[in-house]
C-alpha cells in the first residue's frame, strides 16, 4: 500500500474511502472481540482441566496477538476520522513536551532502566503556539517513543536527546522540535502505513499538520516544526 499524503485529504474520494475505511475497521474490531471472547472462554476452559502448559500459552498468545491487532486497527480508525482540533489560548510547546517526556521517563524508571531515557535540550524561550494541548501531547508522545525505538535500532544505550528551537523566516515564526535518532535513512516513517510504529506516526504527523506544522525525517533526526504566535 502506497503512503496517504495529508497534502491529498481535501479530496474527496480520499475523503469517502476514509469514511469507509473507519466502517469497516469498526466491524473487523467487533468480530475480533467477539474471538477474543470465545479464546478467553476456551483459556477458562483448559485451566480447570489443567492441561499442559503449552497448550496454555498458545492461547495466551493468541488473545495478545488479537490484542494487538485490535490496537493497530484502532489506530487506522482514528486515521481516518476528520480531526476536530480544540485549540487553547497561547500554550508553551516546550512545556508540553516537558509533560511528555517527564511521563516517559517515570514509566522507564518503573521498568529498571537505567538513567533518563530521554533529555530536553532547551536553548529556546518559551515557544507558544495555539494547540490542542491533548492531541499535541498524544502526538509528541508517539513521536518520542518512535525515535527511541529508532535509536535502540542503531545499538545505542545512551539516552535520547531532544532539541528545541526557534526559526524565524520573514513574518513566520516556527517552533522546532528535533529528536535526534543518530541515522540517515531516506524511509518516512511520518507519512507510511508499513507497521504500527509508522501507522502511529503517520497519525502523529497528521495532528502536527491539522495545526499547520511539519514532520519529517531528514539527516539523523525526526523533526517537528510548529507555526508559533507572536
Amino acid at each position: 500500500m502506497k503512503p496517504l499524503l495529508s497534502e491529498f485529504e481535501d479530496n474527496p474520494s480520499l475523503q469517502a474511502l476514509g469514511r469507509a475505511s473507519v466502517q469497516i475497521v469498526h466491524d473487523l474490531k467487533n468480530q475480533l472481540n467477539g474471538l477474543k471472547l470465545y479464546a478467553t472462554f476456551l483459556r477458562k476452559r483448559l485451566e480447570k482441566g489443567e492441561r499442559p502448559a503449552d497448550e496454555l500459552e498458545t492461547i495466551g498468545k493468541l488473545i495478545a496477538g488479537i490484542d494487538r491487532t485490535a490496537a493497530d486497527l484502532s489506530l487506522l480508525s482514528d486515521f481516518g476520522r476528520p480531526l476536530e482540533l480544540k485549540k487553547q489560548g497561547p500554550t508553551d510547546i516546550k512545556q508540553v513536551l516537558r509533560g511528555v517526556v517527564a511521563n516517559l521517563n517515570t514509566e522507564a524508571a518503573h521498568s529498571a532502566a537505567e538513567g533518563e531515557a530521554i533529555i530536553i535540550e532547551a536553548e529556546a524561550p518559551p515557544l507558544l503556539a495555539e494547540v490542542d494541548t491533548v492531541l499535541l501531547a498524544e502526538s509528541l508522545k508517539s513521536i518520542s517513543l518512535g525515535a527511541l525505538k529508532l535509536l535502540k535500532a542503531r545499538k545505542n544505550d545512551g539516552p535520547l536527546k531532544v532539541h528545541l528551537s526557534s526559526e524565524a523566516s520573514g513574518q513566520q515564526h516556527q517552533g522546532v522540535i528535533d529528536w535526534q535518532v543518530l541515522d540517515s535513512v531516506d524511509h518516512d516513517p511520518f507519512h507510511s502505513f508499513a507497521g504500527t510504529d509508522e501507522i502511529r506516526l503517520s497519525l502523529a504527523a497528521k495532528v502536527i499538520e491539522a495545526h499547520g506544522g511539519s514532520a519529517e525525517r531528514s539527516n539523523g533526526f525526526l523533526r517537528v516544526r510548529l507555526p508559533l504566535v507572536k
